[in-house]
């Protein structure tokens, strides 16, 4: 394994028109979020720089551009504000949320992370653009936004509007305006973004010189901290940076896919949150906001010509030079453009293509994206993610558990797997033999229904179990596999197996079912346990 995840030298020229471009749209979003996370704007620049260039360089995903995003920074805002008296606090959480999704890597939990359903992810995305938007709804029309969150800005909204200053709100709405209808032809040589924040200053400079603006900002390398912490408040220091961590690692995930389809190449998910776990313990270190995979970023660097880690660390390295030289100028940037340009983000991220389809989509799914929705912007982000998964997941159970129960045929079903002299015969030994075939897997979804399904008739003599064509069982479906035998057993009737791959009796030789099921018992194909069932048969009539 390389050092660089896809580092090579033969693209300079792409690579450097790629990550020039990034830093560019990443400039005034990376001083907007930072403002929105209550951390300042220097602390967007530093999360954009440290994250943008370590995850880069440790990174599995080559073309990843990585930085502040919508839902880092709406985790960011409410871990700021929960330990408002000491924001120490609050960077030392960045650094273990980084530490976390290092831990992932090392534990090889990528491929599970990504495997949120996409309802959830849609409503969850959904939810983040409104907070977004929201939230930035008082500074886009120069009032004073709201401390307590969500609900307190929408209860607010009143006041929000009387107290709204009518300059700030028409520079705001301009800002808005470019960064929503910029033409394509000009947005593709220059972002509307950065149009939006340079056309607003400057009108702010030269007409509204009164108007709020980020005011000081500090110039010059950033000076590391060591982590701080209270053994009262490391609870909940733990909480906040599990949920950073799991976010952060979901959020760059999703982009890696958005990659892997633009480039037809795979990303490494374990490899990319180790380094996205270095980028943000890093960030922390120095005072920035956590960072990820940044989906739009990533496209544009793509599609201008970046194809490998060198376009990401050149990024920020572009970032670290602006902030060195670009510091005072950024000082009078109006609140209400940064406002416009977030808003827009938020509008973006929001999943308009799914909610388009919600009257055609599979009514299931689209109850658990407005859920999830719903529970991410009035409740917890997290809470959210986990409510719709396990809906969604208990929906998909249940819709498996049915698919597997329309695979059990009984001995008179006309879709069974046999030919023609298996179906003479168990049709012949059918008054006196009861056979069952299972197919597919069978996980506990499915259990208790085969149980029910599975009725013995104890005036029979023989029961044939055929597992020949189950590729899976579960625990939960091997015990029910058990009681069925058992259930046979006891009534007196003779309980003939036959055997599936090696995968279906390895579990049933640790559970003992074989063993309960006897060796003499278990065959290895359709045609040997009939014929046993039919020599059985013949003894008994015999001795009757």
């Amino acid at each position: 394994m390389t050092l660089i995840h896809g580092l090579r030298f033969n693209n300079l020229r792409g690579d450097i028109f790629g990550g020039l471009t990034a830093a560019v749209v990443a400039l005034p979003l990376a001083l907007a979020f930072g403002v929105a996370s209550g951390a300042g704007p220097l602390a967007g620049l530093y999360g954009a720089i440290f994250v943008g260039f370590f995850a880069a360089l440790f990174g599995g995903t080559p073309t990843q551009i990585s930085g502040p995003t919508g839902p880092m920074t709406v985790v960011m805002a409410a871990i700021f504000v929960k330990f408002s008296h000491d924001p120490a606090l609050a960077f030392t959480v960045v650094i273990m949320g980084g530490g976390f999704q290092i831990l992932f890597g090392a534990m090889r939990l990528g491929r599970y992370i990504a495997l949120v359903p996409f309802p959830v992810i849609s409503g969850f995305m959904s939810g983040i653009g409104c907070i977004i938007m929201i939230l930035q709804f008082a500074p886009l029309i120069g009032a004073t936004p709201s401390i307590g969150g969500v609900l307190d800005t929408v209860t607010s909204l009143p006041g929000i509007l009387a107290n709204a200053e009518w300059q700030a709100a028409a520079v705001g709405l301009l800002a808005l305006t470019i960064a929503s209808f910029t033409p394509r032809p000009i947005a593709s040589l220059v972002p509307s973004s950065l149009i939006a924040l340079i056309v607003g200053t400057s009108l702010v400079w030269l007409f509204l010189p009164e108007a709020s603006v980020l005011g000081n900002i500090p110039s010059g390398i950033p000076t590391p901290h060591l982590p701080h912490w209270t053994w009262t408040a490391l609870p909940d220091m733990i909480s906040s940076a599990l949920i950073l961590a799991l976010l952060g690692s979901i959020d760059s995930l999703l982009t890696s896919l958005v990659a892997d389809n633009i480039t037809r190449t795979s990303h490494h998910s374990n490899r990319e949150l180790i380094g996205q776990g270095i980028g943000n313990m890093i960030a922390g270190l120095f005072g920035g906001i956590p960072g990820a995979g940044a989906t739009m970023r990533t496209v544009i660097n793509v599609r201008t010509g970046g194809e490998t880690p060198i376009s990401g660390m050149l990024h920020a390295i572009i970032l670290l030079a602006v902030l060195l030289v670009l510091g005072p100028v950024a000082e009078h940037i109006p609140h209400a453009v940064l406002a416009g340009i977030l808003f827009k983000t938020g509008i973006d991220i929001i999943d308009w293509g799914y909610l388009r389809r919600v009257f055609r989509a599979p009514h299931a799914g689209v109850i658990i994206m407005l859920v999830t929705l719903i529970l991410t912007v009035f409740v917890d982000l997290i809470i959210a993610v986990a409510v719709g998964t396990i809906a969604a997941s208990l929906l998909f159970v249940k819709r498996m558990s049915v698919w597997q129960l329309s695979n059990v045929r009984d001995g008179n079903s006309s879709s069974l797997p046999v030919n023609d002299d298996e179906r003479e015969t168990i049709e012949r030994l059918s008054p006196r033999m009861q056979y069952y075939h299972f197919s597919g897997p069978l996980s506990f979804g499915a259990a208790k229904s085969i149980n029910d399904r599975l009725s013995i008739d104890i005036s029979n003599e023989v029961l044939i179990l055929d597992l020949a064509d189950v590729a899976f069982v579960d625990t939960s479906a091997s015990v029910g596999f058990e009681a069925i035998i058992a259930k046979a057993q006891d009534a007196g009737l003779a309980v003939l197996v036959v055997r599936s791959g090696l995968v279906v009796m390895r579990v049933f030789e640790r559970l003992g079912i074989a063993a309960t099921i006897g060796t003499d018992n278990l065959f290895p194909d359709r045609r040997t346990a009939l014929m046993q069932a039919e020599m059985l048969l013949e003894q008994t009539s015999h001795h009757s």
